[in-house]
């Protein structure tokens, strides 16, 4: 059975390994471009104290891992802003949505009214179909916002949900 827990810096050396094979396809996250980011500048940035972030685990394996943070400071901060990662091998399995689903409840827990993704990219079809079937709306298209890897500049989505 799949749980979803806090992380604890234990979990780094895992989701490193999430993180980096998601990174290198170059095709959802912006983290990488041309250059390798080092473990410990991700991992810093991951799991630093400004995030909520979360594992999900299965027989002491983790599957994937999520964040939640104030979307903008002070007068933005009842919003909040996430990003997820699955493991090459769970993809496609639910966990993805799963995640989704435990961090509309968490974000509402934690006092957020809103939860708003500032950068999917419109090319990750996966992705979109994931957060519109959870209940996430496309309020905006951004042109040519995401340097895919393959595709070059590609339009990114902004999507919202009330919580």
């Amino acid at each position: 059975m799949i749980t979803i827990r806090k992380a604890i810096e234990a979990d780094a050396k895992q989701i490193w390994q999430i993180l980096k094979t998601t990174n290198s396809g170059g095709d959802s996250f912006p983290f990488l471009a041309e250059k390798d980011l080092e473990e410990k500048e991700m991992m810093n940035y991951w799991l630093a104290n400004d995030k909520h972030t979360y594992v999900a685990i299965e027989d002491e394996t983790i599957l994937g891992s999520l964040y939640l943070k104030d979307n903008q400071p002070g007068r933005g901060s009842h919003i909040a802003n996430a990003a997820y990662t699955v493991s090459e091998k769970s993809r496609g399995k639910g966990v993805g949505k799963l995640m989704g689903n435990f961090s509309l409840k968490e974000a509402k827990h934690l006092g957020y009214k809103a939860i708003q993704f500032n950068l999917v990219v419109k090319t990750n079809q996966a992705a979109v179909n994931l957060w519109k079937s959870i209940g996430f709306e496309i309020v905006g298209e951004i042109p040519e916002a995401f340097q895919h890897k393959e595709f070059g500049f590609v339009n990114a989505y902004i999507l919202y949900q009330k919580l």
